[in-house]
């Protein structure tokens, strides 16, 4: 048999790609976000980063996205329960439990707990869509765990032990399965409505829902430090973390799926790293390298299809 022409192979490669091309761009600003979350906690709470957040990117979505929603009323009285179900979890609650965590724990700790979230995805996948686990999927699970855990111990495993679960830690691992129902129940967001005009609508929401609590936080707590620091990197969270990257991961989920998808959360803490040696000045360790070389195996196999004869 004559075997297939290259512009064929091309084709038939280029599907395959580009879901864990946009995937990989958005752990690369979520991990960023990370970074930015533990760095400016002493100016800027909680509640205020993720409230001016999605406040900032519901605003400058705005101009695009009323357009295309004109005359969909009914379409949007029709889906109202799941727009707020996605607003709820992975745009107020989510981003609010990673920034409290990030005032109260490590970025050690805050590491390790993100590497949870395959689990939760694919425990949330199995309860709701009653979705298999392959031994594929769970061997590259197995794998890039491995390698964040030479991360985060900095190659020292039995430094692990005196690992323990604080406010912050429980706030992180409980933001998990809350991702982890965003990233399932997104299968069932309106088909009609396209990405941007979709981001707009969970933002919007969020900040609507978050509302009550950044007008008590600001009150009863301590309000926002306004400086230039504070201040460029709300505009980071609003245009990439918010806009840029949760464009790239609905469309990477709605391409393979919320199981194979969650595999990739695994490069937040492998771009973490990197970025950390880049603006906090830390050196490169051999552990790093091994261990983001791990990560990148261990998603790699997780993602892969078998190959068929």
């Amino acid at each position: 048999m004559a075997a297939p022409p290259l512009s064929r192979l091309h084709a038939l490669s280029r599907p395959s790609i580009l879901p864990y091309a946009l995937l990989t761009v958005s752990a690369l600003i979520w991990a960023g976000n990370w970074v930015i979350g533990r760095g400016v906690r002493d100016t800027i709470p909680p509640v205020a980063l993720t409230f001016w957040r999605w406040a900032i990117a519901a605003l400058l979505l705005a101009p695009f996205a009323l357009p295309r929603l004109k005359g969909e009323r009914a379409l949007l009285r029709r889906h109202w329960r799941i727009l707020l179900i996605l607003g709820g979890t992975g745009i107020a609650f989510f981003q609010l439990l990673i920034y409290v965590g990030l005032h109260f724990t490590t970025a050690v700790n805050g590491v390790l707990m993100n590497a949870a979230q395959p689990l939760f995805m694919m425990l949330i996948a199995w309860l709701v869509d009653r979705q298999t686990v392959t031994r594929r999927q769970l061997a590259g699970m197995l794998i890039s765990f491995a390698g964040i855990l030479a991360i985060v111990s900095r190659g020292d495993f039995a430094g692990l032990g005196g690992f323990s679960l604080n406010i912050g830690d429980a706030m992180i691992l409980l933001a998990m399965p809350t991702w982890g129902v965003y990233s399932v129940m997104l299968r069932r967001r309106p088909r009609e409505i396209d990405g941007l005009a979709f981001v707009f609508l969970i933002a919007a929401t969020g900040t609507v829902l978050l509302a009550p609590a950044y007008l008590a936080e600001a009150w009863f707590i301590r309000p926002m430090v306004l400086t230039w620091q504070s201040a460029g990197a709300i505009l980071y969270v609003a245009c990439f973390a918010s806009i840029l990257a949760y464009l790239c991961w609905n469309r990477g989920v709605d391409l393979v799926g919320p199981n194979k998808a969650g595999f990739t959360a695994h490069l937040i803490p492998a771009f973490g790293t990197i970025l950390a040696i880049i603006f906090l000045g830390e050196e490169v360790h051999a552990f790093h390298l091994v261990g983001i070389a791990v990560i990148l195996l261990g998603v790699s196999l997780a993602t892969s299809a078998r190959r068929r004869r």
